[in-house]
């Protein structure tokens, strides 16, 4: 290397610095905007042992006194299960593959009469549609329904039902049992988290005369085939429900509270004209003093002369501004949004909204009430039914012996509330052309309308009949182009024609014969 070479400089190579790529996802990362972000990684039944019952008793209070919350209770038992219920139809079929309709009628109206007032509960207070009608609001308010199931002679076809609120089954008893059985929440659960009995407190602990200490608490061991424990479990291993208003009641809360503000500002600003000021400190002649404040009286097209020195300051809170409605709508469609309905139901707001905007909503709002109706089915019911259909045949109230259950409970039907809609005359257009073109049932469109196929045409049959039994004419023909009617012509018109046809015969004659001549 030559001794010039050390006053070269050198070249210098160029790093790559290789970019920061987050080795996790964005929303596990930890920094100042996940600073209030809190989290838990405790159980289901972890996070429910000690917030549910708070919870409950949040709900239940919003319940009593928040309209909007009111409404929506009330929107699930009007829409899920409408003013008949959930009705029941049975599809049994003889050997021959034809249906047994006389024993159809029999278990159809035998678990209609069990249903009626004074039959299906233990305090004979309520109908099955009643029934059905709390079930759906305690699991929305509560998170959860138990309904226990009572046997015995004393009831209409020896069975019936017997709500048992949610705060009876005590929480506060978890333990693990000798035999291997877990305690959680006042659910005993086997090794497959299956239950096998509840621990349900003799007395509700929120009675006026409940006067137990602790340690002295009563409680009544069912077993789990005898109590409906009814809820929507969230995650795996879930034990107990959770109120579905949980999400929202923080906003609801915090609106009620924001409501509360405008309306007693508003009122303020309604109440308070101004005030009188003097820098001299001269009393003031008023008409009247509210404690040591004078007031003057204030009176439409009158004018009063202030004395001198003083001076009136007007009151003007300028509240509520036009930016409470907007925040109150928005706030509002954050709490429909949690309870999974659209915000014009809940809020009955119907403003600035198109015929399309209400037929998205409407058709939103009727797949969940359609999912909840299922959930209902399956939940409560039907076990209902086939608990009351056992004990029905049982003890012998019907002619239809024991050994046809599977027949009868496997062939029951259950059918909600349907909802008209928005336009019918669009509706029934739609069905029409539907069964004209081969891509709906009859049984598809009477299912639409709370019906069904068989019993729409029973329905039609039973009307002609009574048409005919009163003379009157049945002037509509369903599934067919009416006949033209015939006309039968009288005695006179008969000879008319009958003489115009001879005549005609003897013309064809005569021309004949005269073709023979030439």
């Amino acid at each position: 290397m030559a001794i010039s070479d050390i006053f070269k400089r050198k070249k210098v190579q160029k790093r790559r610095v290789r970019p920061i790529v987050p080795r996790s996802y964005v929303a596990a990362g930890v920094n100042r905007l996940f600073a209030d972000f809190g989290v838990s990684d405790s159980s289901a039944d972890g996070e429910l042992r000690t917030a549910l019952p708070i919870m409950r008793a949040r709900s239940r209070e919003l319940s009593r006194n928040n309209s909007y919350v009111k409404r929506y209770l009330g929107l699930l038992t009007k829409n899920i299960i409408g003013k008949k219920g959930i009705t029941y139809q049975s599809k049994a079929l003889n050997s021959d593959g034809t249906m047994d309709t006389g024993g159809n009628e029999l278990i159809e109206s035998a678990f209609r009469a069990w249903g009626r007032l004074g039959n299906c509960t233990t305090d004979g207070k309520m109908t099955f549609c009643d029934v059905q009608k709390m079930a759906v609001e305690c699991e929305a308010r509560d998170g959860e329904v138990f309904i226990l199931k009572h046997f015995g002679s004393q009831f209409k076809d020896g069975v019936a039902l017997q709500f048992i609120d949610a705060d009876r089954v005590d929480h506060d008893v978890n333990r693990r049992l000798e035999n291997g059985n877990e305690i959680r929440m006042g659910v005993e659960l086997d090794e497959f988290k299956r239950p096998v009995r509840y621990h349900v407190l003799q007395d509700h602990p929120g009675d006026a005369g409940f006067q137990a200490k602790a340690g002295q608490k009563k409680y009544i061991k069912v077993p789990a085939e005898r109590m409906m424990h009814i809820f929507k479990a969230e995650r795996p291993g879930q034990t107990r429900g959770v109120p579905r208003t949980a999400p929202t009641m923080s906003a609801i809360k915090q609106l009620d509270g924001f409501k509360e503000a405008a309306i007693v500002a508003a009122r303020v600003g309604a109440s308070k004209m101004g005030f009188f000021t003097s820098n001299s400190g001269d009393d003031f002649n008023a008409d009247e003093y509210d404690g040591e404040t004078p007031v003057m009286n204030a009176e439409s097209g009158t004018f009063t002369q202030l004395p001198a020195g003083m001076d009136f300051k007007s009151f003007d809170p300028g509240y509520p501004t036009g930016e409470f409605d907007p925040f109150h709508k928005a706030v509002l469609k954050s709490i429909a949004s949690g309870l999974e309905i659209g915000y014009t139901s809940l809020a009955n707001d119907a403003e600035a909204t198109s015929y399309s905007s209400i037929r998205q909503v409407a058709l939103d709002d009727r797949d969940f009430y359609s999912d909840q109706q299922e959930f209902f089915i399956e939940h409560l019911v039907r076990p209902v039914f086939e608990c009351w259909l056992e004990y029905h045949l049982s003890f012998g109230n019907s002619p239809i012996p024991l050994s046809r259950f599977d027949k009868f409970a496997s062939a029951a039907e259950f059918r909600g509330r349907s909802w008209n809609w928005v336009d019918p005359l669009k509706e029934m257009n739609a069905a029409v052309t539907g069964l004209h073109s081969g891509i709906q049932s009859l049984q598809h469109v009477a299912a639409q309308y709370g019906m069904d196929a068989e019993e729409l045409l029973s329905q039609i049959k039973k009307d002609k009949e009574l048409m005919t039994q009163f003379g009157v004419e049945y002037a509509l023909e369903p599934y067919n182009v009416p006949k033209a009617p015939e006309v039968v012509p009288d005695e006179e018109d008969a000879e008319e024609d009958s003489a115009d046809t001879s005549d005609e015969e003897l013309n064809r004659a005569l021309i004949t014969a005269l073709r023979v001549v030439d």
